[in-house]
């Protein structure tokens, strides 16, 4: 699997959450799957309520500001695998890791996993 390179930890750190919001919402409820679900995912990977989510979205956050701010789940290390062709466990730059996380979470929403292992309760 390839490492990330540096140019591809800035781009991550910089990209607005507002930019990418819209995408996993349309990834999603393609697949059948409802906003409240994604939330729900967001909110066990960063603490962030639904209020909190709106909040980051309105003061145009970057995912390095979005991570600052949020408080991770103690089970985040527990998401394992490929996304957009890298390792997530993996993955050296904590900042890249935690927003390969959140894609990869987003991910097994959209394919139909059932929230009990995408929320790693099982």
């Amino acid at each position: 699997m390839p490492t990330t390179t540096p140019e591809h930890d800035e781009r991550i750190a910089t990209m607005t959450f507002s930019s990418v919001y819209p995408h996993y919402v349309t990834k999603v409820e393609k697949k059948g799957r409802t906003t409240e679900e994604l939330h729900e995912v967001i909110t066990w990977l960063t603490g962030f309520n639904d209020k909190k989510i709106q909040k980051q979205i309105d003061d145009g956050v970057t995912f390095k500001e979005f991570f600052q701010r949020a408080k991770l789940n103690p089970n985040a290390h527990l998401i394992k695998g490929v996304i957009c062709g890298y390792r997530v466990e993996d993955i050296e730059n904590t900042l890249t890791q935690q927003t390969r996380w959140l894609d990869k979470l987003v991910d097994e929403l959209a394919k139909g996993k059932s929230m009990e292992k995408i929320l790693r309760t099982e």
